[in-house]
């Protein structure tokens, strides 16, 4: 009898044992992701700080041209205010590794342009010391100034298209949730599957200075843990891609900051499992999200 107590009393240390190991395991897992995360959230926030202050020294750039070519002030200040409106739209851009590397890539065009215009300038101005005690000089000099405005020129439509792209809507904060809806309207937060009634979807439309104001819509999505779209479930053109969605949402754009909610209706019952969320614009995806009924 006492060795039976002995090896079980034996066996349940082992148990015991191997449970505390993998605790610690999981621990040390759970607590590894965390810090990755956190490491390249800092990241993006670096990087992105970063491309902001090379947008600042392009402006401060063309500050310094619009000083030294009075005759051409008025193009070169509406290119350094186009510079400040990509600066704005960056501010409210997600911390997401596709959007940076859309606003560096927007960066690096113009700055490869700019590069040229500066050393053109540059050397404008060298021959212009240079050439300016004779006419034939002046002559020189006034087309090497047609050269250069052809240059600014091209290098302002480049800025004007990337403008454009950059001229949409985006979001932050996006949730979805399952919720109760009480005969009062009342609606109560829930995790549980077999007591939603309907998904409610909320998120914040940014700021962006380069997107007039006016009536605007974006497309909601929503999928269920089998993939399939909740809601209406027709189809649009998201660029060149035709996506289906759950609901399209409208709203009165007034150049600030807007929370939207919008309820997608059960097409049956809902599953357990996780559901995906997505908003898109005419052009591209702009949030995702995700949650799990239980």
């Amino acid at each position: 009898m006492e060795n039976s107590n002995n090896s079980k009393g034996v066996g349940l240390k082992i148990v015991l044992g191997i449970v505390l190991a993998l605790f610690l395991g999981t621990g040390f897992y759970t607590s590894k992701l965390y810090k990755e995360k956190k490491e390249n959230e800092a990241t993006l926030v670096k990087e992105k700080q970063q491309v902001m202050a090379d947008l600042s020294n392009m402006a401060k750039q063309y500050d310094i041209v619009i000083g030294e070519n009075e005759t051409m002030n008025k193009d070169l200040v509406e290119a350094r205010n186009r510079i400040q409106g990509l600066m704005d739209s960056l501010k409210v851009s997600q911390n997401s590794v596709a959007s940076l590397w859309q606003y560096k890539k927007k960066f690096l065009s113009l700055q490869e342009e700019m590069n040229v215009l500066l050393t053109e300038n540059d050397r404008l101005k060298i021959e212009n010391s240079l050439l300016a005690t004779s006419l034939d000089s002046t002559n020189v000099m006034l087309a090497e100034r047609t050269k250069f405005t052809d240059s600014l020129l091209i290098q302002n439509t480049e800025i004007s298209n990337v403008l454009e792209s950059a001229a949409v809507l985006q979001t932050v904060g996006l949730k979805g949730f399952g919720v109760i809806e009480r005969s009062s309207g009342k609606l109560i937060p829930t995790e549980r599957a077999g007591r939603t009634d309907k998904i409610r979807v909320c998120y914040t439309v940014a700021k962006n200075s380069l997107v007039g104001a006016g009536d605007k819509e974006l497309y909601v999505q929503v999928t269920d843990p089998s993939g399939n779209v909740l809601g209406a479930n027709e189809q649009t053109y998201v660029g060149d891609d035709i996506v289906s969605y759950s609901l399209v949402s409208k709203f009165n754009y007034e150049n600030r900051s807007l929370n939207i909610c919008e309820f997608v209706a059960p097409n049956g019952s809902f599953p357990k499992g996780k559901y995906n969320v997505n908003v898109y614009n005419s052009r591209e995806l702009v949030s995702t999200s995700d949650f799990t009924l239980k």
